[in-house]
C-alpha cells in the first residue's frame, strides 16, 4: 500500500524533478504540497507548484507556506534556478483552485491528524513550515512515520562556509526539526555532488515526450553544476532515499545545527565520531551507487511521461 506523504518544496528546478518523481510513484500517495520560501520568494514558489501540477495533470492540494524564516532574512537562489525558479520552459497558467485557505502548519496538521496511517514528511526546502507544525501540534508527531529531507552537508557548504542552502535558509527551523525526536533520513549536499546527471542522460530524458522535453529545457538553464559536465539534482536524492534506499549507504549520527551568528551560522555538524557523546538523531546518506541511481532516476522520470 502506498504510504501517505506531504511535500514541502521551493521549486526550484531540482525540486520540480523530485516532485514529479514522487507524484508518479506507486509507492507513495502525496496528500499535500506546501510551497515554501527558498530558491525564490513564496509567491513564486506557490505559482511554480501550481504550474507544475497543471502541466503534469495532477490535482494535489497545495498550501502557501510561511513567507520567511523564523528569524533571519530571506535567502534566494536566482543565480541557480533563474528569476522564476523554473527558467527555461513556458508552463501553462496555474490552477489556483487547488490552493487551500489555511496556513501551512494548519494544513499539515489536518493531513497528519486525520490520517489512518502514519504520514511521511518530505522536506526539500528550508524547514520553516515543518518546524512551526512541530511547535504548534506536538501531539501529531506520534502519527508521523519519518521526515526524509535534502539538506545539510558533511563538509563545506554551498551557501556559507559550512552551510548548505536549505539549512542556511532557516537554521532555527532546522534546529527545531532535528531536536524534535522524529525519525529523520537525510540526503546531504555530498550525495548530489556524487550523483551528477551527465549530458548523455539529459539527452536521453529529452526523448521522453513533452515531460522529457520540459526537463531538458529546465536542465539547460539550471546552474547546479554544469549542463555540459554534469548537473547536481540534489532534491532527487531525497526522493531516492524514500523510494529506493538500497542505492545508498547510511550512517547514524547526531546532527547539531549551529544557530549562532558567525562563520558557522547554519552549519549542520554531523558527529560521526561521537565526540559530543550525544544521542543519534538522524540517518545520513553518505554515499550513493551512481550507476544504480542514474538508472533509477531515468526510469522514475519516464513514469511521469
Amino acid at each position: 500500500m502506498a504510504r501517505p506523504v506531504i511535500i514541502s518544496t521551493d521549486p526550484g528546478i531540482d525540486d520540480a524533478v523530485a516532485i514529479s518523481i514522487l507524484l508518479f510513484s506507486k509507492k507513495v500517495d502525496v496528500k499535500l504540497i506546501a510551497a515554501a520560501a527558498g530558491n525564490v520568494g513564496i509567491d513564486q514558489t506557490l505559482i511554480n507548484v501550481l504550474k507544475l501540477e497543471q502541466f503534469l495533470g495532477q490535482s494535489i492540494p497545495v498550501v502557501k507556506g510561511v513567507s520567511r524564516a523564523i528569524i533571519k532574512e530571506p535567502v534566494h537562489a536566482y543565480n541557480v534556478h533563474g528569476k522564476s525558479g523554473l527558467d527555461g520552459y513556458e508552463f501553462p497558467e496555474p490552477d489556483h483552485s487547488l490552493v487551500i485557505n489555511q496556513t501551512a502548519p494548519e494544513a499539515i496538521h489536518e493531513v497528519v491528524s486525520h490520517s489512518n496511517e502514519k504520514v511521511t514528511l518530505v522536506g526539500i526546502a528550508p524547514l520553516t513550515d515543518y518546524a512551526m507544525f512541530i511547535r504548534l501540534y506536538p501531539e501529531d508527531l506520534q502519527n508521523v512515520e519519518e521526515l526524509v529531507m535534502m539538506g545539510g552537508c558533511i563538509g563545506r557548504g554551498n551557501y556559507g562556509v559550512l552551510s548548505e542552502f536549505n539549512i542556511a535558509g532557516d537554521p532555527e527551523a532546522a534546529k527545531i526539526v532535528f531536536e524534535s525526536g522524529l525519525k529523520i533520513r537525510v540526503a546531504p549536499l555530498e550525495l548530489g555532488m556524487q550523483a551528477r546527471i551527465k549530458p548523455n542522460i539529459s539527452k536521453k530524458i529529452k526523448t521522453y515526450g513533452r515531460v522529457g522535453d520540459m526537463f531538458y529545457s529546465l536542465f539547460s538553464k539550471y546552474r547546479g553544476g554544469s549542463f555540459k559536465t554534469g548537473l547536481k539534482i540534489y532534491d532527487a536524492l531525497a526522493a531516492g532515499i524514500l523510494l529506493n534506499p538500497d542505492m545508498f549507504t547510511f550512517e547514524k549520527t547526531h546532527v547539531e545545527i549551529v544557530n549562532q551568528e558567525g562563520f558557522t551560522y547554519g552549519a549542520s555538524l554531523m558527529d560521526f565520531k561521537n565526540r559530543l557523546h550525544l544521542s543519534e538523531n538522524a540517518l545520513i546518506g553518505k554515499s550513493v551507487d551512481v550507476d544504480q541511481f542514474v538508472k533509477w532516476f531515468v526510469e522514475a522520470i519516464k513514469q511521469a511521461c
